[in-house]
């Protein structure tokens, strides 16, 4: 065997356990921001917070709630799911300091995983979905929301929610990076505020006229709203459409397809960015 076919032993696992620490450092580096920025987990998991008690008390005496029962049963599922979208805009905001601060250029000029500063920002923003989740859950729980799926259904309902937030990670680290500055990033409201509006998050799609209504179905969070209000047995607005009928279905296909749409497309800007 001559020396080039030579390759040191162990060196794919090398490869690995460098790549797993490297997205490691990345990971706790994210987090250490937390820490030394209070203000900014104030509002980051005090939003969800606050969003639950305007939409559950100052707007829930007003609405009406497909079928009989408390309007906020109907609500809480969604508002879960409009914080996981909502979400993507502190991954997108995140990355583009990072990319303006000179802080990714740094990272790609060390001997470093390149893999790792995505996956590491992927792994970071899915510990503050947790945590978001957490309180959120717990203020919903103290409103009077309950979740009458069983354990196995409550657990099913809260992946199908990380679900959509992990495949919306993706979207928001190839807008961080597609983006030219902060101010920017922040004008991104204006799509996804819509894109929340225009779903079943608050009302049935079947309240809506019939064109928009058919949008508001087809949109992805829609599915897993609905999706994850069948999980926690609380009321589910359907209409008969095959869409509203195969929600359970469409939240996991949605957010793969999403996933396997703009992951390659981050994963391909990070590295196109210049040294």
């Amino acid at each position: 065997m001559s020396a080039v076919e030579l390759k040191p032993a162990g060196a794919p696992e090398r490869r690995i356990y460098w790549t797993v620490v490297d997205c490691w450092n990345v990971v706790r580096r994210g987090l250490t921001h937390y820490q030394r920025q209070p203000v900014y987990i104030a509002w980051q998991l005090g939003f969800p917070i606050l969003s639950v008690l305007l939409y559950g008390y100052v707007f829930g005496g007003a609405m009406k709630q497909p079928g009989d029962g408390n309007y906020r049963d109907f609500l809480m599922p969604g508002m879960f799911v409009m914080t996981m979208a909502f979400g993507f805009m502190n991954t997108a905001t995140t990355v583009v300091n990072d990319a303006t601060k000179g802080v990714i250029d740094r990272f790609r000029s060390m001997p470093m995983a390149p893999s790792a500063v995505v996956a590491g920002r992927g792994v970071n923003d899915l510990i503050v979905a947790c945590a978001e989740l957490s309180i959120l859950a717990a203020t919903a729980f103290a409103m009077g929301w309950r979740s009458d799926g069983g354990v196995l259904g409550t657990l099913a309902g809260f992946g199908l929610l990380l679900l959509l937030r992990f495949c919306l990670i993706w979207v928001g680290v190839w807008l961080g990076l597609l983006v030219p500055s902060p101010e920017a990033a922040g004008g991104l409201y204006a799509v996804v505020f819509p894109f929340t509006m225009i779903s079943s998050i608050f009302v049935p799609p079947s309240s809506m006229p019939d064109w928009l209504g058919t949008v508001a179905a087809w949109n992805p969070i829609s599915s897993t709203a609905a999706a994850t209000r069948e999980l926690f047995g609380n009321p589910v607005a359907g209409d008969g459409s095959w869409i509203q009928e195969h929600a359970l279905l469409m939240a996991v296909v949605w957010p793969l397809v999403m996933t396997a749409v703009f992951l390659p497309l981050a994963v391909r800007r990070f590295q196109r960015l210049s040294r």
